[in-house]
């Protein structure tokens, strides 16, 4: 069980302004798949940054099970494993080298074990076949597959993995999601990202960020269910946009087909042009953020 309470960060814009990365965060997750959806800057690769022991609060706690993270930052890095957005590599090494070193350092000491270990890992992300590669000549997508490689080969108790589809072409994303979904019922996952799909395919609850705040949180059908019968879309000329912005809560624009329709949130047919939409989970999160207004800098 991962508890966060009251959890705040303070940094400073480059104006010299304080913003607060962390405004006071609760969240209480269990083991499975949670996810963090929110725009970039909304705070969550500071919740997780935190989290991970990769820098300190300014109040608050953080604990999972019996430790005290921000007090025992080497005890939570036993149970940790941690795919961040961006993480450098060993350009000389190749990924069957570099992963069993990293295997090493995660305890798994036995040479036999170790071996095998890392041969199902690299088999599990697809990158077998390049083993013997210098991590240099990878791909984007083949470098993301390694990161995921390093941060579940210790069969960690709390796994962190931040925007972690980036890169990867529809097939990789789907192997990602195969690998996911096969970890362990006793595994916390905390998975951050700013795509809806991430979350809506993987996660049974999901908080939305946004300014340093958990603006909504809940299950995917907890957080749609609240827009049944409130949500209306209809085709528009793009031109008029804007006017039906002054005048209704659009919450959402997209071309479809080469022409754009709009979404919105009104308790009634805003006119007969207008039909009913079923809610998704992206509509949830285009309606939170809409509430929230927009991102501070």
């Amino acid at each position: 069980m991962l508890q966060i309470q009251n959890l705040t960060k303070i940094y400073t814009n480059q104006r010299g302004e304080p913003v607060r990365a962390l405004n006071g965060i609760n969240l209480t997750i269990g083991p499975g798949l949670f996810g963090l959806l929110g725009q970039n800057g909304a705070g969550k690769s500071s919740l997780m940054r935190t989290i991970a022991t990769l820098q300190s609060a300014d109040s608050g706690s953080v604990f999972f099970n019996d430790i005290d993270v921000l007090a025992q930052p080497d005890e939570l890095r036993r149970v940790l494993g941690y795919l961040p957005q961006e993480f450098g590599i060993y350009p000389t090494v190749t990924a069957e080298e570099l992963l069993n070193h990293i295997a090493d350092m995660k305890g798994i000491a036995n040479r036999a074990e170790r071996r095998e270990r890392v041969g199902e890992m690299l088999q599990r992300v697809n990158l077998w076949d390049v083993r013997k590669r210098m991590l240099s000549t990878y791909s984007g997508g083949m470098r993301q597959r390694f990161g995921i490689a390093q941060a579940l080969i210790g069969e960690p108790e709390l796994l962190i993995v931040d925007e972690p589809t980036s890169g990867l072409d529809p097939t990789e994303r789907n192997r990602f999601y195969n690998l996911l979904a096969q970890i362990g019922s006793d595994t916390v996952v905390l998975l951050s990202t700013h795509v809806v799909e991430d979350v809506s395919t993987l996660c049974h609850r999901i908080a939305i960020m946004g300014n340093g705040d958990v603006l909504a949180c809940g299950s995917p059908t907890e957080l749609t269910a609240e827009l049944t019968g409130r949500l209306w879309e209809r085709p528009i000329p793009a031109s008029e946009l804007a006017a039906y912005q002054s005048r209704l809560h659009v919450v959402a624009s997209r071309f479809q087909a080469g022409q754009m329709h709009i979404t919105v949130v009104a308790d009634e047919q805003p006119d007969r042009q207008f039909r009913a939409k079923m809610p998704t989970l992206e509509d949830a999160y285009f309606v939170t953020l809409s509430v929230s207004g927009p991102l501070s800098v």
